[in-house]
């Protein structure tokens, strides 16, 4: 009985720290963290920027629950991080589009996939490499061009499908394999 109401303490005492917001924080990554900070939001923002970016399409590649979903994107779109855009009237539909400043997190997503690959390697290797439009030189953890050196941005590289992508990841599904991240 005892282990029981630890255990249930213990939760109780989990929900009151597990907030989405930090209040009496003054950081900027903090603030940062209150828009972007939950993993489904960042593998949302991920998809899009490999080219997923209808509804259907997103929840099928993620396999997350179409509520959590809905309310991820409106929050996205609330903050001005992505745009709905209609790709049909009959029946009606959206696509979602990286705005400006959601094309600024590449740094941040592109450094969150370099260090997983390289702190947490898939078995096979990385499931997306990340290449430099204007030379096809690879992208180091500093966004830059180990080819040429410049300083590159989403606007300037391509993501193409690496060795340990597995057959449904997206970019084995687009044409040619690679994607321009923006564009």
């Amino acid at each position: 009985m005892k282990r029981k109401l630890d255990d249930t303490v213990a939760s109780c005492n989990l929900i009151g720290v597990l907030n989405s917001d930090y209040p009496g924080q003054t950081c900027s990554i903090a603030r940062a963290l209150e828009l972007v900070g939950e993993r489904w939001t960042m593998l949302v923002v991920r998809d899009v920027l490999l080219g997923v970016r209808r509804f259907d399409d997103l929840q099928a590649d993620l396999g997350i629950a179409r509520n959590v979903l809905a309310a991820r994107l409106d929050k996205l779109v609330a903050a001005g991080v992505l745009e709905r855009r209609p790709y049909s009237e009959h029946p009606p539909r959206h696509e979602y589009v990286l705005t400006e400043k959601g094309l600024d997190l590449w740094p941040v997503v592109h450094g969150l996939m370099t260090w997983g690959d390289r702190h947490a390697p898939a078995a096979g290797g990385p499931p997306t490499v990340v290449e430099h439009r204007g030379c096809g030189g690879a992208v180091d953890a500093h966004g830059r061009c180990e080819r040429c050196g410049e300083a590159l941005s989403a606007r300037s590289v391509q993501a193409l499908a690496g060795p340990g992508a597995s057959p449904r990841h997206p970019l084995r599904r687009a044409p040619g394999g690679a994607a321009p991240l923006a564009g």
